[in-house]
């Protein structure tokens, strides 16, 4: 979705998965994943980023214009990954994103019921909080 609204608005887009990791399975310091958003974010009048990252979209929304949830529930994301295709900008090959798929499947089972930055309580209370454009897709 991300991809179409950039596509069809020519803005740039950054994918926060791009920013985030050193490696895989390995988390860059939430201070320089911040500073290299914020230099996208000052270097483009406009922009979409992409990511369920709370601690750093809750960082852009001072900056953001519209706000877009994407919460189609859990059966619907699971089913998306499995038909989701090769990611070759994320992964050496498609065999290596699918030795991810078992733990990205439980990952996702677990949205509804986890505290942390990555779960739906999270991302609810951006939402929630957000004062400009917002729109959820359920």
């Amino acid at each position: 979705m991300a991809g179409k609204i950039a596509n069809e608005n020519n803005l740039p887009n950054l994918d926060l998965d791009m920013l985030t990791w050193e490696r895989p399975g390995v988390r860059k310091e939430f201070q320089t994943t911040l500073a290299e958003v914020n230099d996208f974010v000052e270097s483009n009048k406009e922009w979409v980023i992409e990511g369920c990252y709370g601690s750093l979209i809750q960082a852009l929304t001072a900056f953001c214009t519209e706000l877009h949830f994407l919460n189609p529930g859990i059966e619907a994301c699971l089913k998306n990954n499995l038909s989701r295709p090769w990611e070759p900008h994320k992964y050496e090959s498609e065999q290596a994103q699918n030795k991810n798929l078992e733990m990205l499947q439980s990952w996702v089972k677990d949205y509804e019921t986890r505290e942390d930055e990555y779960s739906l309580s999270y991302h609810r209370k951006i939402f929630d909080d957000f004062e400009g454009h917002k729109k959820e897709y359920t």
